[in-house]
């Protein structure tokens, strides 16, 4: 039966990949420096937005950098509604918290602020704005919202999700504990800002954990056997190369404004890849456990990120031994030795950055609806090179526990 359903996974993905060149594929209008925020008016203008929603979280809000968005609003004699209460995997309730102050506001338009929760959060309920007839849930898959979403900026805080150039937003049903995602192309932001001095200061082991969520979506990118364009390669390359440059720079010296620079540039290319190739299993398993612990989502894929790539084995090899050219890991030997030499170096990255190896709140009666929902996320539609059964997930899972 398994060798029934792999055939059929990948016949799907083969002619996916063939409907997938003919989708209309675009990648936000973007500012990239210190201090571009400043743009945001022009950007509003350049679109007849009027009234923008700006979505971000607490934290954002008491440390003061929403407040720089809305003091160049302010001085710009915008007006904008606020809403300052998403948070780490956000639900659906607080989407329908947006959409509300969204109409109550009367605003034509979003500013998201933050990391990939306040962007899922905004993009969600965009969604929900011009498909009012459909619930979260019921948008929840791919290409079911189809209509064009009101200007989107998105700004983000941190180097790491990628939302500001994605397809997708992360929802979790809190009833089931399900974490699931919107996937269509009116969802990519029709703005991105990408303006380190927003990131100047984040504490270490955020940069740690959001800059191996970036790595994980460009190396799952990289490593999907069909979707790939050469730009998507590309950029999943020139990500990972950045990220191994830059991303411990960063971690050291909060300050080091040309790491975090590079690290937004890498975060936006690795968003990039794998909207147009798919992420893969590290991402299906990690779901899981965002949705019932509410692990943050950088730290799940960068603690599960090496064990997936070991379980793909010789599948793998090539690509991540070209990865290990690239960015300097090995570049002699066999394609085995540079690859396994590129995975091992990922876990000492995660060591060297306070990472942990495992998860000691994992139940063991919660296994079994990890490994299905993982399984259902992950088949049809991701072309990783070694497709997972729920068996395999479950040993997966078994590896990343304490």
């Amino acid at each position: 039966m398994w060798t029934l359903k792999k055939a059929y996974y990948r016949a799907f993905q083969a002619v996916f990949n063939i409907g997938a060149r003919c989708l209309p594929w675009r990648k936000p209008e973007r500012a990239e420096e210190p201090g571009c925020i400043t743009k945001i008016p022009d950007f509003l203008n350049k679109s007849g937005s009027i009234k923008p929603m700006v979505v971000t979280d607490p934290n954002l809000a008491k440390l003061g950098i929403a407040g720089k968005i809305t003091a160049i609003l302010d001085e710009a004699n915008i007006s904008y509604g606020y809403f300052d209460e998403t948070a780490s995997n956000p639900t659906v309730d607080m989407v329908e918290a947006v959409v509300k102050a969204y109409i109550k506001e009367g605003c034509d338009s979003f500013i998201a602020i933050g990391g990939g929760s306040a962007m899922d959060t905004a993009k969600a309920a965009a969604a929900r704005i011009v498909r009012p007839r459909r619930t979260v849930n019921q948008l929840g898959g791919l290409l079911r919202v189809l209509k064009r979403i009101p200007t989107f900026i998105a700004v983000p805080t941190t180097a790491g999700t990628g939302s500001e150039t994605t397809i997708a937003a992360l929802i979790t049903d809190p009833e089931t504990q399900h974490k699931y995602a919107l996937m269509d192309l009116c969802l990519i932001p029709r703005y991105a800002i990408l303006d380190a001095d927003l990131t100047l200061g984040l504490p270490p082991f955020i940069t740690a954990t959001t800059g191996m969520d970036a790595l994980t979506h460009a190396i799952e990118a990289y490593l999907c056997w069909t979707y790939n364009t050469k730009e998507s390669l590309r950029f999943a390359e020139e990500a990972t190369k950045l990220i191994f440059e830059n991303l411990e720079k960063a971690y050291a010296d909060g300050s080091n404004k040309e790491a975090r620079q590079n690290m937004m540039i890498a975060s936006f290319k690795a968003g990039f890849a794998f909207t147009r190739a798919g992420v893969g299993n590290v991402h299906a398993i990690a779901h899981t456990l965002g949705g019932i612990y509410n692990t943050a989502h950088g730290l799940a894929n960068a603690v599960i990120l090496p064990v997936v790539l070991e379980e793909y084995g010789k599948a793998a090899y090539p690509k991540l031994a070209r990865l290990a050219e690239i960015t300097g890991v090995k570049t002699d030997g066999s394609e085995e030795d540079k690859a396994k030499a590129f995975i091992a170096e990922i876990y000492a990255m995660n060591s060297r950055m306070g990472i942990p190896e495992s998860f000691d709140f994992i139940k063991d009666e919660d296994i079994p609806r990890m490994t299905k929902w993982a399984y259902k996320e992950a088949n049809p539609i991701y072309p990783v090179p070694v497709l997972f059964n729920e068996e395999k997930y479950a040993e997966v899972i078994g590896k990343i526990r304490a």
